[in-house]
């Protein structure tokens, strides 16, 4: 009869055994198990990413307590893309925000739409608020599909999304909202005198209260993307963008920026796509950094292979690319305490963090670290 000790003996030899025959025979394993790689793991990472240390005492505000005229605050402003009949969703959203952050810092915001803004609609949302509010109307040439799309290979597209049940497959206004925000939203006269902007959707909920201002954060840290949900993008609606991204790579290297956040979005150094991206129905970013030269040649590469409309590109993966390559993974931050939810996701701050925040979310249904989330992806950078 074998004794326990013989027994564990046994296993570990078998395991050992196992781990030299796939280190021969397998060379991706071998080099993921060698001690000089999980040396430098641990000598590259922390273990902690940047969101884990919490937000500066400096930064936060008295419960409260309106902010003083003198108080310091960025250049920025939130951006609304809408439509007359978004009304009551951008009211609901809107006066969430005022509640939870903005009634104490008064940013402006910027209403955007591609048809002018009804009477009606300008005079709730100016009721929700005492910061400035200004209405645009985007130009035709940035919000209509461009002439040069072959139509009948576009309508072909949407009509092979339909029958295989791509959600907003059959949709051309949903296409020109995605590649809008990935090309033009920055471009429009009424965002030229801001370089900070957080954008909001219509019916999405802010679950707690904000003391600080995250502006500010992004400003000082100089960062450039801040996301609060990331999950996987769905692939029939991207087949051939990560082989564009990488014909763009390959072409202009030099743009690559150096210790950036590749590791976010694939998992073998650039060769495929893992579908990992921000949700950017919430983000605040920086408007120059869609404004600059690197960004904006990539968006006129991805914009004239036709991938917006014979395809699905959305504008979360095309930020969130962007984002990964373009940029230090240090300037790409997770919001932990803004709580928020886009349905049917939802990230609900956890522990001392929930309570800080007065939050009203149930901390049970956080989508933070169920199967489809990429937040996991985005703590390993670090």
């Amino acid at each position: 009869m074998m004794t326990p000790m013989r027994y564990v003996v046994l296993v570990l030899g078998i395991i050992i055994s196992l781990h030299f025959i796939l280190s021969f025979s397998h060379e991706d394993y071998g080099k993921a198990t060698s001690f000089s790689n999980i040396s430098n793991q641990f000598k590259g990472s922390t273990g902690r990413p940047p969101y884990a240390d919490g937000v500066p005492e400096e930064y936060r505000h008295p419960a409260d307590v309106a902010s003083p005229p003198q108080e310091r605050k960025a250049n920025a402003t939130f951006v609304l893309l809408a439509r007359n009949s978004d009304l009551n969703g951008m009211a609901t959203s809107m006066k969430q925000m005022e509640d939870r952050f903005n009634k104490k810092f008064q940013y402006p915001y910027v209403f955007l739409n591609e048809e002018p803004f009804s009477d009606e609609f300008k005079e709730r949302i100016t009721a929700l608020t005492d910061a400035p509010v200004e209405f645009g109307l985007i130009s035709k040439e940035h919000w209509y599909q461009p002439d040069w799309i072959d139509e009948q290979k576009a309508t072909e597209a949407r009509e092979q999304m339909v029958k295989n049940q791509v959600i907003y497959g059959g949709s051309v206004p949903y296409r020109n909202m995605c590649r809008y925000y990935s090309g033009f939203f920055f471009r429009h006269p009424l965002l030229q005198k801001y370089k900070y902007y957080w954008r909001m959707d219509p019916d999405v909920t802010f679950f707690c209260d904000l003391d600080y201002d995250p502006f500010l954060l992004m400003q000082d840290q100089k960062k450039v993307y801040g996301f609060t949900i990331s999950l996987y993008e769905y692939e029939a609606t991207i087949p051939t963008l990560w082989d564009t991204v990488k014909e763009f790579m390959g072409e202009n290297p030099d743009l690559i920026t150096e210790g950036n956040a590749m590791g976010f979005v694939s998992d073998n150094s650039g060769q495929s796509y893992n579908r990992c991206h921000f949700w950017s129905n919430f983000e605040i970013g920086d408007l120059d950094f869609w404004r600059g030269e690197t960004y904006m040649k990539f968006f006129e590469f991805l914009d004239q292979k036709g991938g917006f409309y014979y395809e699905r590109w959305g504008d979360a993966p095309v930020h969130s690319i962007a984002a990964a390559l373009f940029a230090k993974k240090e300037q790409i931050h997770f919001f932990n305490e803004i709580g928020y939810r886009h349905n049917p996701f939802q990230h609900c701050p956890q522990g001392d963090t929930h309570k800080q925040g007065k939050c009203w979310c149930n901390p049970k249904d956080n989508f933070d670290y169920e199967w489809y989330s990429c937040l996991a992806r985005y703590d390993k950078l670090f």
